[in-house]
Parts: structure tokens; C-alpha cells; sequence
């Protein structure tokens, strides 16, 4: 029996809920969780933002915790093995995405809290491909958010080849922006800090910017053309992309990670003339999660973090819902 928290409707709050898990499969891992991140996407499934949600719902998928059993034909973990779960909770193994190491890109793989029940719970299961060891050094409490958000502003650099004396722009941050702020410092990058927010310059700065632009200045914006190599946003809002796409170098990018709904509106002929592309990406594969965990024990890279206990889990959800985390909630059930 897995004791968990379930929203038993759209926008309704966390209760207790029980249920059965059955037979532990010859290629899954049973999790016992001592911390679990809260990603604005499971706000999105707990109040079926995205119109797919199915109730009782069981979100949860920053999840960090120790390997309490493991399926028969799991071969390369064991119980007690210090572990943590992302986004996604099994592959198909076989596609040609899988198969190349692009497992995130897999056309039917499970996330985490799509169809299933995730980690806002005493325990949960994944395929063992999904599950990932921690390093040695990496403080337990901080690695949920490492496994969703950090991976996700991380993922770009890898795919991109991104040089380590790229100039790059940060829009945005917050739980993604202040993440990738210290990961592309720690990359060796000219970095600088896109925010509306005087508040956060300072902070900014702190975390790894070199500099900051005020993203609601038509003049710093228009000073900043030519600037960057590729820039990265971190927002779920439409904002002036011609701006911004005027802001980069000859065959810079323009990387989406967060999940803008409404159609981008960009005039093709600038990009055309200076080689410019638009791209996005989701979290990342297995091989490179265990690569960005190894790049943030090396670089002293965490994110910043609100730890409550599991009992005042409706709390955490609210303070995410309403924008107030700085910047990852992190809930402990052990």
C-alpha cells in the first residue's frame, strides 16, 4: 500500500489518498521518498490547466529519495542506492530516440504524473532507465528541482554545443532562469539577466549574471542588437520576440524551455538575413541528467529552495500556484 496525496478534483486540494501498486515490475524500482520538488507543471496537472488531468490525482515528479526494492531484472541498482526521478518514468527502450540516447524525445514514454501516480507520496515506482543515482556529494534536499528545472535549462547546452565563450541572455528569473544563470556562468559563458524587476538585478548578479537588461526598456533592448549568441527563455508569457530576436548575433538562437501557449509572433525576413533560428527542448535524457548533476557538484551549483513538511503540502502548492517561491518548493516526506 503507497500512502500519497491526491487533488480528488480541478483546483481542489491535497488529501491523503491510498492505493495499491501491485507486483513490482522485472524492470522497475521502488522508491521510498524523502523529498520531492514542486514544479509549476504540477500546479498545471492539479488544476487541469492543460485539459488532461484525471482525478484522484497524484503529482510529484522532482522526487529524491533512497531505492527501497528493485525489480528482477534490474541490474544496475540496488536497495539503499541514493536516487532521484524527473519528468518522465519510463521509455519504450527501442525507438530510434531511445536507442541514439535521446530517451526524452521518446514518442511514448511515460511522464511521471501523466497516467500514473507520482512522488508526492511515501514511495514510487519508475522503470529503472528513468531513475537516476545521485552523486555522493549532492545534498538530497536539493535535488528534486535539479531533476525537472535544471536539467531542463542544462539540456540546451548540450544539444547546442554551446561554447564556452558564448554571450547568452537569460529571460526570465525565476525557478528555470536562476538555475541557468549559475549553470552558464559555471559553462564559462558571458552571461546576462533579462527581468522587468529591479528588485532582482542584485540577485541576479548573485547567482551568476554578468550584467542585466530591463526587459521592459525599448531602448536597452535596441542598444543590446548584435548581442548574443543564444538566448533562453524561461517564461510561460508571450512577450515581443522581434525584440528580442533583434538582440542576437548572426546565426544566433532563440531557445524556448518555457511552455509558452499562445502562437509566437515573428517576422521571418530578420531572422533570415542574419542566419537566426528558433528552437525549444523538454528536460533531458537519463545520460545528460547524470552529466548535470556531476557539472552542479563540481560548480557548487543548487538551486535555491523552501523546504515544508509533507503535512503542510497544500501550502507548498499554493505558494508555487501563486507565484511566490524563490525559487523551488521543496516538500520533505522523510
Amino acid at each position: 500500500m503507497i500512502n500519497a496525496f491526491a487533488a480528488k478534483q480541478a483546483k481542489g486540494p491535497l488529501e491523503p489518498f491510498q492505493y495499491e501498486a501491485g507486483d513490482l515490475g522485472g524492470q522497475e524500482v521502488e522508491i521510498e521518498v524523502h523529498y520531492c520538488g514542486v514544479c509549476h507543471s504540477d500546479v498545471s496537472m492539479l488544476d487541469n490547466e492543460w485539459g488532461f488531468s484525471q482525478y484522484p490525482l497524484v503529482a510529484g515528479h522532482e522526487v529524491a529519495g533512497i531505492v527501497s526494492a528493485v525489480g528482477e531484472n534490474v541490474t544496475h541498482l540496488k536497495a539503499g542506492d541514493r536516487v532521484g526521478l524527473g519528468w518522465h518514468s519510463a521509455y519504450c527502450n527501442h525507438c530510434e530516440s531511445c536507442m541514439t540516447g535521446d530517451h526524452n524525445l521518446c514518442g511514448t514514454s511515460s511522464p511521471t504524473i501523466i497516467g500514473r501516480h507520482g512522488g508526492f507520496a511515501d514511495k514510487v515506482r519508475a522503470q529503472s532507465t528513468a531513475v537516476v543515482k545521485l552523486p555522493d556529494e549532492l545534498d538530497m534536499s536539493y535535488a528534486g528541482p535539479l531533476f525537472c528545472g535544471g536539467v531542463t535549462v542544462y539540456n540546451p547546452m548540450v544539444q547546442y554545443d554551446l561554447k564556452p565563450t558564448a554571450r547568452v541572455a537569460v529571460i526570465g528569473i525565476g525557478g528555470l532562469g536562476h538555475m541557468a544563470l549559475q549553470f552558464l556562468n559555471a559553462w564559462g559563458c558571458e552571461v546576462t539577466a533579462f527581468t522587468s524587476n529591479p528588485d532582482k538585478e542584485k540577485e541576479a548578479i548573485a547567482l551568476g549574471a554578468h550584467k542585466t537588461l530591463n526587459s521592459k526598456d525599448a531602448k536597452q533592448l535596441e542598444a543590446a542588437a548584435g548581442s548574443f549568441d543564444m538566448i533562453i527563455s524561461t517564461v510561460n508569457v508571450s512577450l515581443n520576440w522581434d525584440a528580442y530576436m533583434g538582440t542576437l548575433r548572426a546565426k544566433g538562437r532563440l531557445h524556448f524551455v518555457g511552455a509558452v501557449l499562445e502562437p509566437l509572433q515573428l517576422s521571418v525576413f530578420p531572422m533570415m538575413l542574419a542566419q537566426r533560428s528558433v528552437s525549444a527542448s523538454p528536460v533531458g535524457s537519463p545520460a545528460v541528467i547524470a552529466q548535470m548533476l556531476e557539472f552542479a557538484v563540481r560548480h557548487g551549483i543548487k538551486p535555491q529552495i523552501e523546504l515544508f513538511d509533507k503535512e503542510n503540502i497544500n501550502q507548498a502548492i499554493d505558494h508555487v500556484r501563486e507565484g511566490k517561491a524563490r525559487y523551488r518548493a521543496v516538500v520533505k516526506f522523510k
